[in-house]
């Protein structure tokens, strides 16, 4: 049985404590919470963007700590699940590492690439899993391209386009403070830089441009760019200051036999003999999507291989990726990236 403790109760690691009831194998031995009242179980208050709210739950036969240290401390517990702030990923799991726990830490991997190099670095000191939490490649629409490119079904993969827009959040306080949340840049446009590092590889550049609030990216557009010049990939992100904006995740992605399309429709398969084909998709909720994303994590943990898709250098490059994207939108300039 796997033991966990959860690090930080606010939404994320809410969600994350309802998937781990669905996974058999593991156990949340554990939870971290400087709020007394989320410790006693108290979790009405919390709520987000998506799936259930919280309730009064049930925590007995669960550990409750108002401390980091006391959580590493914990001999019962084999992996730390971080769900603090972004600002707070890079310590708490080079502390984590270092007490000889295997880490999972929710996205990004961190604000800054030194401090990212911190967290690789000590989970090959200790000999440690490290794993970021990019959940977009288990959302179903998002798998189905991933297993499609990996299967080679429709022949090698070409590029593609990938929409990730929201209202702005101003629920959300620093929310544009690149020191503590990193803006859409950091919060919402990893999910698409880390995919499009997982389909495409590392690009060899990047071209972008947005509007910028302050020093930081609000609404943008990047080209990026390949050793393979057949390769053409696009996205779009952002945040649009009307709170009737609907959220928007979409995509269109190319190989050499079909193109994948996602939108208000679903999932479309066209197919270079002119058919459109639209896959049964499994119908899973979003606790559900989480499950299948730790269950990675812990089939990972219990097999001691690193996962090839939730690992912490690939993590890593994602936010490199976002960041040469910033400065080319500063700097109104194609950046180098790899």
């Amino acid at each position: 049985m796997l033991k966990v403790g959860i690090a930080g109760l606010g939404f994320m690691g809410m969600i994350h404590y309802l998937a781990y009831q669905k996974i058999e194998g593991v156990k949340v031995a554990a939870i971290c919470e400087v709020l007394p009242e989320r410790r006693a179980g108290d979790w009405t208050a919390i709520q987000g963007n998506f799936g259930p709210r919280g309730t009064q739950m049930d925590l007995t036969g669960v550990k409750t700590y108002a401390s980091l240290p006391e959580l590493f401390a914990d001999a019962d517990v084999d992996l730390i699940d971080i769900c603090l702030p972004p600002a707070a990923h890079s310590e708490v799991a080079v502390n984590a590492l270092n007490a000889g726990k295997h880490v999972l830490s929710e996205k990004p991997i961190s604000l800054k690439i030194p401090d990212a190099d911190k967290m690789t670095a000590a989970a090959e000191k200790n000999g440690k899993l490290f794993m970021v939490a990019h959940v977009l490649p288990f959302f179903t629409a998002y798998r189905f391209v991933y297993d499609t490119a990996v299967s080679g079904k429709y022949g090698k993969i070409l590029g593609g386009h990938f929409n990730r827009v929201i209202s702005d959040p101003v629920w959300l306080k620093n929310f544009y403070n690149m020191d503590t949340m990193g803006g859409p840049l950091l919060d919402l446009h990893i999910h698409d830089a880390h995919f499009i590092r997982l389909l495409f590889g590392m690009p060899k550049s990047v071209q972008s441009a947005g509007r910028l609030r302050g020093d930081v990216p609000e609404y943008f557009s990047t080209q990026f760019l390949f050793e393979d010049k057949d390769i053409l990939v696009t996205s779009n992100s952002g945040c649009i200051f009307q709170q009737g904006r609907p959220f928007m995740a979409n995509y269109e992605v190319h190989f050499e036999k079909a193109t994948l399309v996602l939108d208000a429709e679903g999932l479309k398969v066209l197919t270079e003999d002119g058919k459109i084909e639209k896959p049964e998709l499994p119908n899973i909720d979003e606790v559900g999507v989480f499950a299948n994303e730790l269950s990675e994590v812990v089939n990972s943990v219990k097999n001691g291989k690193p996962s090839p898709i939730l690992g912490g250098s690939l993590a890593r490059d994602a936010l490199v990726i976002a960041l040469k994207e910033m400065e080319a939108i500063q700097k109104r300039t194609p950046i180098a990236v790899a």
